[in-house]
């Protein structure tokens, strides 16, 4: 069966050139080819691919908050960036918000279709230089556990949130009142170190803090 792909780039040429280099090559099936991330949901949600291609800088939506919509929405879509960036902050950034790889754009395209097929079969495509810094930071620093303490019951309203629930909704799905609903809400934003429902949201997502992480 072919790998079903999806571009999302702001860079008209590059999606063409994607485009033609995708559906021309046997093995390969074009899903979409989109030029911003403002409908990211809603399209592969019409439009199922396999992995998806992903820009980081774009208008709107960029390409690291749409990977974390995505990974949360679609976890079993991988999200292979391609990109022109290669400073730490944006590959870690991206990595923690669930993409697979993470190619820059100088790359070949026969190793960009390499990439879709090892991403396809479980493996994690990086350019050398970008391996390069993922070796050095697990190698220089010690990881923190990140944990936040958030009870069973505070997991439970922030997934809700995550699922766009309102209060009333939480309230009415976990058999509460809306104003206990509110003190678990002021305890999360406390405990993550946030001071509204997007930013909760967002961090969430970004750090896979409900369900099993890969909802």
């Amino acid at each position: 069966m072919d790998i079903r792909v999806s571009v999302f780039d702001d860079n008209f040429a590059l999606r063409d050139s994607l485009y033609f280099l995708i559906s021309g090559t046997p093995g390969f099936e074009v899903a979409g080819i989109y030029p911003d991330c403002s409908q990211v949901l809603r399209q592969l949600s019409e439009n199922p691919a396999d992995v998806v291609l992903m820009d980081i800088d774009m208008p709107g939506v960029n390409g690291i908050d749409a990977t974390a919509l995505i990974k949360n929405r679609f976890p079993n879509i991988d999200v292979l960036i391609l990109t022109a960036y290669d400073d730490s902050d944006k590959v870690f950034s991206a990595l923690q918000a669930g993409a697979t790889g993470y190619l820059l754009k100088k790359t070949p395209p026969g190793k960009i279709l390499d990439a879709i097929i090892e991403v396809k079969e479980g493996g994690a495509p990086m350019n050398s230089g970008i391996a390069r810094k993922v070796l050095e930071f697990f190698g220089g620093k010690k990881r923190v556990e990140n944990e936040y303490d958030l009870s069973a019951r505070e997991k439970q309203v922030l997934e809700s949130l995550v699922d766009g629930d309102s209060y009333k909704m939480i309230a009415g799905h976990l058999f509460i009142s809306i104003g206990t609903v509110c003190t678990h809400i002021s305890s999360i934003y406390r405990k993550l170190q946030v001071n509204s429902k997007s930013e909760a949201v967002a961090k969430a997502i970004k750090e896979r803090l409900v369900g099993d992480g890969l909802r």
